[in-house]
């Protein structure tokens, strides 16, 4: 059975030495770039590769025209992913430790690019070490792998269309960052606080359990519906601050049987780049 949303370390544990099933290391910290990949050379899931945000999982970001972590092009994506050993028929499983925020990234990036078969290590990395289950330290690699594209840009968003669409009923914007960060009063890594005018505030915490595990799907559901109301989940755009963590929040509505939304990749960090754009708080 292809896992596409969802994965517990029970059902992960066993495909281990199978090889047609490939194991993501995702981890990092945004204030330590290094940090990620330090912990993972400590202790990672057997088998498990490392991707980087910044060197694998992200574009050059081009001052004045980028947010922080913008989306390689098709072509070095696709490089990148043959390079870490995920070929086309590969199921893969990204995990980390920050509740999905950054593991969902590698998540929606493969769907970007039209591999389905991609799940997210339920309860990341403290969830498979609390559990008591195998690791392995020191630096792992896969035999390179072909990996052939298919992109789907209908799963993105631009500057352009949010700024068409913000306040139009028929599309939902949703801010996936805190409540403080939603409404200025805490703005901790980008220059402006505040939020694009119109968006509707749904952190991606709210998905998980105290435990750090996502919540039922059947609650995911519940919650999601609740915020898109008569909107199709095909016209609700998620953001965040700079495209990564909104990611979680696709992978719950995803997992909550509602669809696919889409990702402002820009997000807040290249929103406010232009003076001229909007902002608001509360």
């Amino acid at each position: 059975m292809p896992y596409t949303t969802l994965i517990t370390p029970t059902d992960l544990e066993p495909q281990l030495a199978h090889r047609r099933w490939i194991v993501v290391d995702c981890r990092f910290a945004l204030d330590r770039p290094e940090h990620g990949r330090q912990e993972y050379e400590r202790g990672h899931i057997p088998g498990a590769v490392y991707a980087h945000l910044n060197e694998d999982l992200s574009g050059p970001i081009v001052s004045g025209k980028t947010g922080r972590h913008p989306l390689p092009d098709v072509a070095a994506a696709a490089q990148t992913f043959a390079r870490l050993g995920i070929g086309n028929d590969l199921q893969v499983v990204a995990y980390d430790d920050a509740g999905g925020a950054i593991a969902a990234r590698l998540w929606w990036m493969l769907r970007w690019l039209g591999h389905d078969h991609v799940a997210v290590l339920d309860g990341g990395w403290q969830r498979w070490r609390d559990e008591g289950r195998p690791t392995r330290d020191g630096i792992e690699t896969r035999a390179k792998a072909t990996f052939t594209p298919r992109p789907r840009p209908e799963l993105i968003a631009d500057v352009e269309e949010v700024s068409q669409v913000r306040q139009d009923p028929n599309y939902l914007v949703i801010d996936s960052r805190s409540r403080e960060r939603y409404e200025g009063r805490h703005e901790p890594i980008d220059p402006v606080a505040g939020r694009i005018p119109g968006a509707h505030s749904a952190p991606l915490t709210d998905n998980l359990d105290a435990s750090g595990c996502f919540l039922p799907a059947e609650q995911l559901a519940t919650r999601f519906q609740n915020l898109l109301g008569d909107v199709p989940p095909g016209h609700a755009i998620f953001y965040c601050g700079s495209g990564v963590s909104a990611g979680q929040n696709l992978l719950a509505l995803a997992h909550a049987g509602l669809g696919e939304g889409r990702l402002y990749v820009g997000s807040w960090s290249e929103w406010i780049i232009d003076p001229d754009r909007p902002i608001e708080w509360s």
